[in-house]
């Protein structure tokens, strides 16, 4: 008897992030979350940046700072959390000290749609992100569109990056053609050594 066999849950772009992170992020790197969300993101750079790494994590949400703070509790993690904007994270670091940088650009999960995150701040953002990264450093953007917040911070952020020089900066795009509606995709930037 042939039994049809369930399939396995697909890959999507946080676990591609996550894959990411897990090679690139060490323990005693200086790490950002630009967009803390639930936390998920800032307890895994806790976990891989160790007793001797520094988290920062940002969002303008009060309730998205409240559930990233009670799941870096329920986890033994701690983090310097702001409810600030992402485009303000220079205030927070100093130039060229940071490794990795993490963004989800869209909405809170299990928010409102209502609030979600636009191309002006989220380009600012990417701008400061590049100042602050060291040589070698990685921003890693997962990018939902579609719905409310439709296609234009998705357009003006792909216009950005495919912008970015490419002696300067590495940009690799991954996305999922083969599924339906609006897939969010990965994008990985890599800050290359000044010759």
């Amino acid at each position: 008897m042939n039994e049809k066999k369930t399939p396995k849950r697909q890959l999507g772009v946080l676990d591609l992030a996550h894959r990411f992170l897990r090679e690139h992020v060490s323990a005693g790197d200086t790490v950002i979350d630009a967009t803390c969300g639930r936390g998920n993101d800032t307890k895994l750079l806790c976990e891989l940046t160790g007793a001797s790494g520094r988290v920062i994590g940002f969002d303008i949400q009060q309730e998205a700072i409240d559930s990233a703070a009670e799941l870096l509790r329920e986890n033994g993690y701690s983090a310097e959390l702001h409810l600030d904007s992402h485009a303000n994270m220079e205030q927070y670091a100093e130039p060229e000290t940071v490794s990795c940088i993490v963004f989800n650009f869209g909405w809170l999960p299990r928010g409102s749609h209502e609030i979600f995150t636009h191309a002006d701040s989220s380009i600012a953002a990417l701008e400061a992100g590049l100042r602050l990264l060291k040589p070698e450093g990685w921003l890693v953007l997962c990018i939902y569109y579609g719905g409310v917040n439709g296609f234009s911070e998705r357009d003006a952020l792909v216009e950005y990056l495919s912008s970015l020089e490419s002696r300067y900066y590495t940009v690799l795009q991954c996305s999922f053609p083969n599924r339906t509606g609006c897939p969010p995709f990965a994008v990985f930037v890599k800050k290359e050594i000044a010759e």
